[in-house]
């Protein structure tokens, strides 16, 4: 038997390069609608799939396939005949084809799929109070950088006090569903930008504050540069020396990484179509891989930052308590999905310091985030303050396998992971989080026993005129 017998619906012809060469209707309707022609390279992701396994079979081979032509989902019954003495070529034949609506996704899902890929492209992110005020901030982009110092410099401030939104008289903040989706222009950069408002909990409206993004119509244009007109006289201008190796290719690579990325989780998630498991998991995993490097370049242009000659914090007065309820909103999601708990300090904890707020919180989001990371699930991470003997005080408490002595004095190496691998980490961040520490006046140390946890703790200089309320 072979696919030119009678009895099939459609009948067609793929080389060994995948090159769909002949197909009857509705088989080459199929081809186009998903973006390919006839002849062409074969664009029917489901069909190709199958095409593989029977040339690995080397046999006749019959199975079903799915497919996704504009609004409707394709579902068909392939037999597949592997040319004998031929490099690769089939014969296909359709013995069945159904057309049915493509699923809808809830407004719940789709929300979640666009929040999902604009983390992954946004160049700017923000994490914001109920009223729309800025408690953190972290930028992605050279052009971003000034209004990321701004944001920085004056939380508590409606993010929309910091840029301009066209078209826009109504007094700000707006409601945030009106903002959402909303152009942004940006004072120092030339882009066009979208933003992308969601509450952290959706069930309280936006009772638990909203995290903030923004997307650029285009990427950044690296083509000019600083010194260029230097380089047209024939002598080479020498690189600023506060900009390093990972601060240039931070903004040249996060762009094209970030755009992989998104592709990526479209292709996981199935917006494009229907897909096999496999292939769907091959793209979380390119994705996965994505985010490592994105973590990376953050962590090595912090390096150089911590590491730089004239590198300086701002010291002003905070409350240490308040910033550790605050990292432990921005991580309750993390925390939740592996069922640990954060117990962050009480509200009526105040312990005030004098140190940079926004180095503070990183600090805590990186211990923070190391304690979610490797505790077992369904136990918990204690944040407990205290000001005794000249000290601010904030201690990351967990409940994993913890540390021995010899791994103790290792921990705050460079590039130093204690034998975890396959976890993206790049050894980095307890590092810069004590060289931050230490530039404050301040200082970051572990104590631990194996199997009895780990307490990473924060030290930082008190303000000494404001009145204290401890935690003990």
């Amino acid at each position: 038997m072979n696919a030119q017998a009678p009895g099939y619906l459609a009948r067609g012809r793929i080389d060994g390069d995948d090159c769909l060469v002949e197909a009857d209707e509705p088989v080459a309707s199929l081809q186009r609608e998903c973006g390919g022609e006839v002849p062409g390279a074969l664009a029917i992701p489901g069909l190709l799939a199958e095409i593989g396994k029977a040339r690995a079979a080397g046999a006749r081979y019959a199975t079903a396939f799915e497919a996704q032509a504009d609004s409707e989902i394709v579902s068909a019954r392939v037999e597949i005949f592997p040319h004998a003495g031929e490099d690769g070529t089939c014969s296909i034949g359709i013995t069945d084809w159904q057309v049915a609506p493509a699923p809808v996704d809830s407004d719940a899902q789709a929300a979640s799929r666009r929040l999902e890929i604009g983390r992954n492209v946004a160049e700017l992110w923000a994490r914001l109070d109920s009223a729309q005020c800025v408690l953190a901030v972290e930028v992605r982009a050279s052009d971003l950088e000034p209004l990321g110092r701004r944001m920085a410099g004056a939380l508590g401030h409606p993010w929309t006090d910091f840029v301009d939104l066209p078209g826009t008289v109504h007094e700000q903040p707006m409601h945030w569903r009106l903002l959402d989706d909303a152009e942004v222009r940006v004072a120092e950069s030339q882009r066009t930008w979208r933003a992308m408002l969601a509450p952290v909990a959706p069930a309280s409206a936006g009772k638990g504050g909203f995290e903030l993004l923004l997307v650029a119509d285009s990427a950044l244009d690296t083509s000019t540069r600083d010194g260029d007109e230097s380089q047209d006289s024939g002598v080479a201008a020498p690189p600023p020396p506060s900009r390093r190796i990972g601060q240039e290719l931070s903004p040249v690579l996060r762009q094209p990484i970030a755009r992989i990325i998104a592709n990526a989780e479209t292709i996981r998630t199935r917006l494009a179509g229907p897909l096999a498991e496999e292939y769907s998991n091959y793209a979380a995993d390119i994705a996965a891989a994505g985010q490592h490097l994105l973590a990376l370049l953050d962590d090595l242009s912090d390096l150089e930052v911590v590491e730089s000659e004239d590198f300086d914090t701002a010291p002003d007065e905070i409350d240490l308590a308040d910033v550790a309820r605050r990292a432990a909103g921005i991580l309750a999601v993390r925390a939740k999905e592996r069922h640990i708990e954060i117990a962050g300090p009480a509200d009526d904890v105040s312990v005030p310091a004098i140190a940079e707020f926004r180095r503070v919180l990183q600090i805590l989001l990186n211990l923070l985030g190391n304690a979610i990371r490797y505790a077992p699930e369904g136990t918990s991470v204690r944040l407990k303050l205290s000001d005794r003997k000249g000290r601010a005080r904030v201690s990351v408490i967990d409940e994993g396998p913890g540390l021995s002595a010899e791994q103790q004095a290792r921990v705050f190496e460079k590039f130093e992971r204690l034998g975890r691998s396959g976890d993206g980490g790049s050894g980095l961040g307890l590092y810069i989080s004590r060289r931050l520490a230490r530039a404050m006046g301040g200082d970051l140390s572990v104590k631990s026993k194996p199997g009895q946890g780990a307490s990473f703790r924060l030290d930082l200089p008190p303000n000494p005129a404001k009145r204290r309320r401890p935690a003990d």
